[in-house]
């Protein structure tokens, strides 16, 4: 699968956005679509994913409860909807693709072979 994501941009802190991930291929019966993000100088983290046939959907820590994630299959995209934004949600968020993942699997990123380029989200204090 292909995948392209948008919807970045500035928001001030407390807003919100809403990204999307839009997949083009053949998705698996068994597909587990994620997001990630990397702030500037730190490690990529898992934001969370949503399993795209059986749904189920699966957060890190630092957003549960802020971020929600859920899709679209007329329009084969994912979205992630995120609100009360904070300063330390900067980051390039990245949209991937996996197959036949179990929940603890989820936030590895080296699970997921398939990555969207990316889309910068900036909040402002």
């Amino acid at each position: 699968v292909q995948l392209q994501a948008s919807g970045g941009g500035l928001v001030p802190a407390g807003g919100s956005l809403t990204l999307s991930c839009a997949i083009s291929g053949r998705t698996d019966s068994d597909q587990v679509m994620g997001w990630f993000r990397q702030a500037p100088g730190k490690e990529r983290e898992w934001v969370g994913s949503i399993r795209w046939n059986a749904g189920g959907t699966y957060y890190g820590g630092s957003v549960k409860g802020r971020f929600s994630i859920s899709k679209d299959k007329a329009k084969n995209t994912v979205n992630l909807q995120m609100n009360n934004l904070k300063p330390e949600d900067t980051a390039v968020y990245y949209c991937a693709a996996a197959v036949r993942l179990i929940v603890s699997s989820m936030d590895n990123e080296r699970n997921y072979k398939n990555w969207g380029q990316g889309t910068l989200v900036t909040v402002s204090s």
